[in-house]
């Protein structure tokens, strides 16, 4: 056998030796073990305390209570002065939805452009009409087809008397066909009519009044 061979053997026999005896030692000396590689009976959290983890809300700035919702409110008319209107009421209606609400659309894109306030713009509730058609031979009526109306209104404030001419004649000119148009001063009744009435509920109120 070659010296070199025998240096190696020599060498991985001592290598192996030391190994064993670091073995023995940490088999020997449990408290050197890590936790990870320790039994279920020398864990050191077995009696902490879990029910905290995942909570986070007591981290987060308290926000203060939301006020309730108080009940929608009629806004103040605005007087007109000698050079501007007041609260005005720019009312379009017409049988074809898509039609009425693009051309309110358009009025209220043109007050932003003109500089024109707009308070609010909104839609009335839909009024429905039957039309009752009569048989050629005998008395009774019979309902042929019924006619939904939808109107949406634009509110305006502040229009100056010398814009308003030309603000009306961009109006008229761009009005499609089949389209009413009209201009009024807001009023508590128009307020009033936004809404639709509950005649069963007014009963109750009437009865628990008397």
């Amino acid at each position: 056998m070659s010296p070199v061979f025998r240096k190696l053997q020599v060498s991985v026999t001592q290598q192996a030796s030391v190994l064993n005896q670091a073995l023995t030692l940490c088999r020997a000396t449990p408290s050197l073990r890590h936790p990870a590689w320790a039994s279920a009976s020398d864990r050191q959290y077995k009696s902490m305390p879990t029910h905290g983890i995942g909570r986070w809300r007591h981290l987060v700035p308290k926000e203060a209570p939301k006020k309730k919702r108080d009940r929608h409110q009629m806004k103040p008319i605005i007087p007109a002065t000698d050079t501007e209107y007041g609260t005005l009421n720019v009312m379009v209606s017409g049988y074809d939805m898509t039609v009425v609400e693009h051309y309110a659309q358009y009025i209220h894109h043109l007050c932003n452009r003109l500089g024109i306030r707009v308070a609010e713009s909104y839609a009335m509730p839909t009024k429905s009409t039957e039309v009752m058609l009569m048989q050629e031979k005998g008395t009774k009526l019979f309902v042929d087809s019924v006619l939904k109306t939808h109107e949406r209104v634009v509110q305006m404030n502040s229009l100056s008397a010398a814009l308003c001419p030309v603000f009306m004649e961009v109006l008229l000119h761009n009005q499609p066909e089949g389209v009413q148009l009209s201009v009024k001063e807001h009023t508590e009744a128009d307020y009033q009519a936004r809404f639709k009435g509950r005649p069963e509920m007014e009963e109750l109120i009437a009865q628990m009044n008397q």
